[in-house]
């Protein structure tokens, strides 16, 4: 694996570091990611339980014994919310967390340490070429990271498709539609697509085991749990 988060390199920062390419419309996206964590950072893990439903959902997809040895990895991992949730269940698993954010990792490293062994963080996009892994994932989670790369979904969903074992799973939870215009341009706002995108290329691109839509904030917007195996060949 390309150096892993702790225990390699600097050691004043605990995890890998990647340089974009500003000129690019990715790596514009990248730089106004990095700002709007900056300060969001701090606030995220006091204020985003009160809409980011279906976390704990999610986790409950994983269908793993407790003391099953098998490896994670969770695209868009923030302050590592899930990934301590994940350790807690399943003390064999193998975690990696990957975010494009220095302030969240920095978060996850902090949430993180009592796993250190075997939790590792990447500071990259989720890109073809951006990183490799040593071990083919079992399962890959996304929990309301993917409806924030604008541009960038597909090719997550193309990376997370060739990263998995054959056979292995998909979790995704994210934002999926809402009603409302003004919401939807407010969520533009802060980076997050709201048109319906994810679900049907989910569906192409791995055969569905559980696909589900709830209903947010008194039918406001909606969000959607999804579960996916990898097919023999990619549906496009």
């Amino acid at each position: 694996m390309n150096h892993p988060a702790r225990g390699y390199g600097d050691t004043a920062r605990p995890y890998t570091f990647y340089m974009h390419n500003s000129s690019s419309a990715a790596g514009a996206q990248q730089h106004s990611m990095r700002r709007y964590y900056r300060f969001h950072a701090a606030l995220y893990d006091a204020t985003r339980w009160t809409f980011l439903f279906g976390r704990k959902r999610l986790i409950d997809q994983l269908p793993f014994e407790k003391e099953g040895r098998f490896t994670l990895l969770e695209v868009g991992c923030g302050t590592g919310y899930n990934l301590v949730r994940v350790a807690h269940r399943f003390p064999n698993a193998r975690i990696i967390g990957v975010d494009i954010s220095a302030d969240m990792l920095r978060r996850a490293t902090q949430q993180t340490v009592s796993f250190s062994k075997r939790v590792f963080l990447f500071e990259r996009p989720y890109a073809a070429g951006s990183f490799r892994l040593s071990l083919r994932p079992d399962v890959v989670i996304c929990s309301y990271s993917l409806t924030m790369f604008n541009p960038g979904w597909e090719e997550a969903l193309e990376r997370a498709w060739q990263d998995l074992q054959p056979g292995g799973l998909i979790v995704v939870v994210d934002f999926h539609r809402t009603p409302s215009r003004f919401f939807r341009w407010w969520m533009g706002r802060n980076h997050v697509r709201m048109d319906g995108h994810l679900l049907p290329a989910l569906s192409r691109r791995f055969e569905p085991v559980k696909q589900e839509v709830y209903s947010g904030s008194g039918g406001l917007w909606q969000y959607f749990l999804f579960v996916g195996k990898k097919q023999c060949q990619a549906i496009v």
